[in-house]
């Protein structure tokens, strides 16, 4: 017999729910009317202030109605009813009543009085009486469920949350606005302005829930984030594609996605070092060994170098390059520009020893005015003089970081010099790695920007205001072709360098594309995924990129594969903001079915003893497998497990050592999630070691629904859980 009471409800939420999109179906046609007429708008073509109010109103109303796009799907998830009789309905936007008083409608999650939504318990109801929680496909409310609170001891109800976590997977990781937990919900809106450190193991949603944070502190201080943008740093490209809808979903687009091996803008860089150089290129003592390096190129001669003038022959010795290197370093500025007062130092020696020997029986230094007159005349010789030129180049080079890194590697003497490890020798310096990434941004600071091509931009800008200059010269030639009524020159309304200006191409980018291609941007706040992998020298760059500080930190140091990476989040984090980050854990287990973390913790008791596995939030009633193969067999059984889960609802993905065809190494799916895997030779994986045993943890650990393992030696005594799909069947 049908509930009639509940089918009214539903239709009456129905209603609701279709009148809050009408309402954002006007929102919408509004913001693109007036996007359309800003685009329309005019223009003073004499003022680029009003082109650039202009752009800055087109791109704000185009956020606007991405904003409103996103929230087409899922727009209200439930309802709040208080003790009080009053009711809230929770959604991805706020919606106003305009013609009420602005009413609101629709109370965005975000939202302080949204939090109970997430957080109330029949044990601490939070002043409310009830939860409500809508299933939607699309735009359509196909049904709801109810939770009453007044019992102690109740729990909040799971449906909507056991949906969700037993759903299949599609392409990308799915924003969870709609059953964010209260322990997810507690980080989400922690007000704490420094680090905040989330931890958790396996499917415990620490990425999900960082990613929410973002959104959460873009609706709290959106100003301020806007105006800088947002970071987001994670281990791989399929990582950041596959987190990449997230925020979007969320209405936010102000974000940088970026790997450590893309610190640097203009690289793209994966090749790994092994596990020795990769420690020695990551800790903070190879400082030291930059700093020694650029030290080594400002040399001394070992012999005088001869320049040959006009008038006379002078020469710099190793006395004066001397006096010069301890002037130039004196000065504090980076290797590049240092390299200024260097030669001011040494056109001074030479061109008095010059003028003292041209000058000879005839000119004192009383005759200043002759005296000055000679040195700017061999100044400008100076400086067009190849044999001086030279010279320089010798002494005090001008410097990329990736000349710099390159012969240093490349030369056993100035690694020796350096006083740097023989293990970086490179004989040919070889492709960069993800290590060498941050020493090359550390150079960046080291040697400081080239002077010379700073002036020569400033010389381009000048011939472009001299090119501008002379086209008002024409106009103003043609003065006798205008009638007297219509006689106002272009100089009356525009001066050169402005017209200058006009042919300076507009940077029309918006903020995320802007920061991605600058090294020196500054972020509002970053977000570091898999953080436990970043070394001393990483961290470095992301603390320069951030000066205020502001940090989500995403991690879990028992999954850490590289030597570099943290052992512990203190030793990485005091160096930068004593006293000011904070620690957070989850705890639960929303991706991992327990069958299938029962494995993966007797595996983790092994190789991290100390640390606890989450505890899985369902067990699906799958018992994850593994067989026996021979390496004629191997292909034909992978082959098998593909062609079975193409038929199932969902993804799936086979993961083994580098090397064997048809796999992907286990690093490479890290943060990632799949209905089904395949683990093919963990024997292989563990070889390598306690790194081997974090790699293989990731690997079993992916999986959402099924999980099954091929080995072709004797199955690891560890991994003595799984069920023998020979004998009970898969």
């Amino acid at each position: 017999m049908r509930d009639l009471a509940y089918d009214d409800e539903l239709q009456a939420e129905r209603d609701y729910v279709a009148d809050l999109y009408a309402r954002l179906d006007t929102e919408r046609d509004r913001a693109k009317r007036r996007y359309q007429e800003a685009l329309r708008g005019p223009i003073d073509k004499m003022d680029g202030g009003t082109l650039v109010a202009r752009d800055a109103e087109v791109h704000a109303l185009a956020k606007q109605m991405a904003r409103l796009d996103v929230a087409d799907h899922g727009l209200c998830f439930g309802r709040l009813d208080s003790v009080s009789g009053e009711r809230c309905y929770i959604g991805r936007i706020g919606l106003l009543d305009e013609d009420n008083g602005y009413e609101t409608k629709l109370l965005d999650w975000r939202a302080p009085a949204a939090r109970a939504f997430y957080t109330a318990t029949g044990a601490h109801p939070e002043g409310m009486r009830r939860r409500r929680q809508f299933h939607t496909r699309g735009r359509q409310l196909l049904d709801f469920t109810d939770e009453v609170f007044g019992q102690i001891g109740e729990e909040r109800g799971d449906a909507a949350l056991l949906a969700a976590v037993n759903a299949p997977r599609g392409e990308g990781m799915r924003d969870i606005v709609a059953t964010i937990q209260a322990e997810q919900d507690a980080i989400i809106r922690l007000d704490h302005p420094g680090v905040t450190v989330i931890e958790g193991g396996p499917g415990t949603g620490k990425t999900v829930v960082a990613l929410h944070r973002v959104a959460y502190l873009l609706y709290t201080q959106r100003k301020r984030m806007e105006r800088h943008g947002i970071l987001v740093v994670g281990p791989s490209p399929a990582f950041l594609e596959h987190i990449g809808r997230v925020l979007p979903s969320l209405g936010e687009s102000d974000v940088v996605f970026t790997t450590p091996g893309d610190f640097v803008p203009g690289l793209r860089v994966t090749a790994e070092d092994t596990p020795d150089v990769a420690r020695l290129k990551g800790s903070l003592g190879i400082l030291d060994v930059l700093t020694a390096a650029v030290a080594d190129r400002q040399r001394l001669p070992g012999e005088p170098l001869t320049i040959g003038l006009t008038d006379v022959t002078v020469r710099i010795d190793a006395e004066t390059a001397e006096w010069a290197r301890e002037e130039a370093r004196s000065t504090g500025l980076p290797h590049n520009e240092a390299r200024t007062k260097f030669r001011e130092i040494v056109e001074y020696v030479l061109t008095e020893r010059a003028i003292a020997r041209i000058g000879r029986g005839w000119l004192t230094r009383d005759d200043r005015g002759a005296w000055e007159e000679m040195r700017k005349g061999l100044l400008r010789e100076l400086r067009d003089n190849a044999q001086f030129i030279a010279a320089l180049d010798a002494l005090w080079p001008l410097l990329t970081p990736e000349t710099l890194l390159k012969s240093l590697y490349e030369s056993p003497e100035r690694l020796e010099a350096a006083g740097a490890d023989r293990l970086l020798r490179r004989a040919d310096g070889g492709a960069w790695t993800v290590s060498d990434v941050p020493l090359l941004d550390e150079l960046v600071d080291l040697l400081g920007r080239d002077r010379a091509a700073d002036q020569a931009a400033e010389k381009e800008r000048q011939a472009e205001a001299d090119y501008a200059a002379g086209v008002l010269d024409m106009m103003l030639a043609r003065e006798d072709m205008m009638d007297d009524e219509d006689h106002l020159l272009a100089s009356d309304v525009i001066g050169a360098e402005d017209l200058a200006e006009r042919f300076e191409q507009r940077d029309i980018r918006d903020v995320a594309e802007r920061a991605a291609a600058d090294r020196d941007w500054t972020y509002g706040h970053v977000v570091v995924d898999e953080a436990q992998e970043l070394s001393e020298m990483d961290w470095r760059v992301l603390m320069r990129r951030c000066p205020a500080r502001s940090f989500t930190v995403v991690g879990d140091l028992a999954q850490r594969r590289s030597a570099a990476g943290a052992t512990s989040w203190a030793e990485m984090l005091d160096p930068h903001v004593p006293g000011r980050w904070v620690y957070r854990s989850l705890s639960v287990n929303y991706r991992t079915p327990a069958e299938i973390m029962a494995v993966a913790a007797a595996l983790l008791a092994e190789f991290a003893p100390g640390v606890q596995p989450p505890d899985s939030v369902r067990a699906n009633g799958f018992r994850p497998w593994s067989r026996r193969v021979g390496d004629a067999d191997l292909a034909e059984a992978i082959g098998d497990f593909e062609r079975d889960e193409a038929a199932r609802e969902g993804t799936s993905v086979v993961i083994g050592p580098p090397g064997v065809p048809g796999t992907v190494p286990p690093s490479e799916t890290k943060g990632l999630e799949f209905d089904a895997v395949l683990v093919v030779a963990p024997e292989r994986i563990l070889a390598e070691g306690p790194r081997g045993a974090a790699e293989l943890y990731v690997a079993l650990t992916r999986a959402t629904q099924r999980l099954g393992v091929l080995h072709e030696g004797p199955l690891p005594a560890v991994l003595a859980g799984l069920a023998d799909a020979d004998t009970e069947g898969a």
